[in-house]
């Protein structure tokens, strides 16, 4: 039963859907774009975006997706399969982990029965990995590998089983393809912060295991040999660049606050945000109290997340540039310190009984209720935001609110004693499904036809069956590269220079035809139509005279 709930739920959060609406971004179709191109050359080793060496990522999601095409021909869903593929994984392995692991007891007559699969479902149905399960890109990636390399890693440090530790650098080696040096940095800081917390510095030596670095080398060493052998710019472009640059610099404009990631993280932890942060209170506590004693086992692995959870976060906080998805490994240690505080509290019979003070205290609940339900608002009124970039007080937003209220109410009475926490997955997930629904039912269209290229592409189509080249003028990344891919050709800039001789396609902002004469001079200009849900005009443009 466990095993159907989960594939219903992986199969729903992750998969169902993925082509109701196109690639949105500059992100989702490049990388998109750069697995196209690779497999129509067959090449495995260097990725190319417009017959271009592209060394900004690594390979990881480049290979997964060549799969999904060659398995599922080239498309937008295909593009998005990886991150829906490692998502479900990586849920997976946090079941299995916590089935072996972190088993329960009867307390009080009462068994909690399935408790893997209720910490499986809280790291499903986090908004953010939802989300990136659902993107062409490489945060996915990362991140599953990540977690499925440190939950090997504290299951080798319980049981000292070498396999363990040899899984733990296998995937470790994949989550530095999938993203680079970070996945290594953040792995021995966390251990090292670990080993401290514990003054026990020889965990370091052991785990430096040479059969395992040997593994992790075999891994993720031969690509980087290779790409850099073929394209001897690969060191500095990725390295120094998309690396180190990116980290000491606002080199690609990504500039934010020091404290980004703390909403970053409350919001991506959605549903499970209030509940979370209690348990991380709850845990940093225990340990402070207790931090002159030895950690005990059940300390040890809270003390394990409470690391996990920080370190990306303090890591990333230092950077010039952020981005919501760097912070991505950091939930599933998130809900997994739910989750024991969860088991701690209903089902281990060395834990002290449920006393008044230890149960959740009203304000949680009903904090708890309002931050699940409110997503269901934003879900249902999903067309407005898009469309209005607002969410307008009327029927609509009435009812949307209504609902919530009601749902909000429901998930309250029913988390109060003598329930409380042991149908805290339960009543949760429902407002996530709902939400899930109603984004891809009611969202899905508006987002599309807003924010991604593919209904241009498809209106451009009409007008050219892909024998013109294709040029923009004033134009943003997410619909040069959007374009890239529906179109598989590419997209030339005016305003860089690259004005084709013969005759062209010319996509402008709506209004612009006046703008574009100094560009065109002696040339044949043709209005051929617009694209009003975006604010686009596009013209046929003739040859030149010259």
């Amino acid at each position: 039963m466990d095993w159907l709930l989960l594939a219903g739920f992986c199969g729903f959060l992750f998969f169902f859907g993925l082509a109701y609406f196109g690639l949105l971004g500059a992100d989702e179709p490049r990388y998109a774009q750069v697995a196209r191109e690779m497999l129509g050359r067959h090449d495995w080793i260097t990725p190319t975006l417009g017959g271009k060496p592209w060394l900004e990522k690594p390979v990881l999601y480049y290979w997964q997706t060549m799969l999904a095409y060659r398995f599922f021909g080239v498309s937008d869903w295909a593009a998005r399969l990886p991150s829906a593929v490692d998502a479900t994984l990586m849920v997976v392995a946090v079941y299995l982990f916590l089935r072996r692991f972190r088993r329960c007891f009867p307390l009080a007559g009462f068994q909690l029965a399935g408790f893997q699969l209720d910490g499986a479902l809280m790291a499903a149905s986090a908004s953010g990995v939802i989300g990136f399960a659902r993107a062409a890109s490489m945060d996915m990636p990362l991140a599953a590998n990540f977690t499925i390399a440190m939950l090997a890693w504290y299951a080798w440090y319980e049981s000292s089983s070498k396999r363990c530790l040899a899984l733990s650098y296998i995937f470790l080696g994949l989550a530095m393809l999938a993203k680079g040096p970070v996945a290594l940095f953040l792995a021995l800081a966390i251990v090292v912060i670990f080993s401290a917390a514990r003054s026990d510095y020889r965990l370091i030596a052991r785990t430096c295991w040479m059969p395992g670095i040997a593994l992790f080398l075999l891994t993720a060493l031969p690509w980087y040999v290779a790409v850099q052998l073929r394209n001897p710019q690969f060191f500095r472009v990725f390295i120094l660049e998309h690396n180190l640059g990116r980290f000491g610099t606002d080199l690609y404009h990504h500039t934010q606050p020091f404290w980004y990631y703390v909403p970053v993280v409350l919001l991506g932890l959605v549903p499970w945000t209030m509940f979370v942060s209690m348990a991380l209170v709850e845990s940093i506590r225990a340990w402070w109290t207790e931090r002159r004693k030895s950690l005990q086992p059940e300390d040890a692995w809270s003390a394990f997340l409470v690391i996990w959870l920080m370190v990306p976060v303090a890591f990333f906080s230092l950077s010039a540039s952020k981005l919501p998805g760097y912070i991505l490994p950091a939930l599933p240690a998130g809900t997994l310190l739910l989750a024991e505080y969860v088991r701690r509290h209903l089902a281990d019979p060395l834990a002290p009984p449920l006393t008044d003070d230890a149960r959740p205290s009203l304000l949680l609940i009903v904090l708890h209720s309002v931050v699940a339900a409110l997503p269901v608002v934003a879900a249902l009124m999903m067309q407005y935001i898009v469309f209005q970039h607002r969410l307008p007080w009327g029927r609509a937003a009435a009812i949307s609110v209504g609902f919530a209220a009601v749902l909000a109410i429901g998930i309250a009475l029913t988390l109060r004693p003598p329930l409380g926490l042991r149908v805290l997955r339960f009543v949760t997930l429902v407002p996530v499904v709902l939400a899930v629904a109603a984004v891809l039912r009611i969202g899905a269209p508006a987002l599309d036809v807003t924010l991604s290229a593919r209904p241009l592409a498809q209106e451009i189509n009409r007008v050219d069956n892909h024998s013109l080249p294709l040029a923009i003028l004033r134009l943003s990344r997410e619909t040069e590269y959007g374009l890239h891919f529906y179109r598989d050709q590419k997209v030339l800039r005016y305003e860089a220079g690259e004005i084709p001789a013969g005759e062209h396609l010319l996509i402008t902002p709506e209004g612009w035809q006046k703008n574009i004469a100094k560009w065109t001079t002696g040339r044949r200009v043709t209005y051929v139509g617009s694209f009003a849900a975006q604010g686009l005009d596009y013209y046929w443009v003739g040859k030149s005279s010259n």
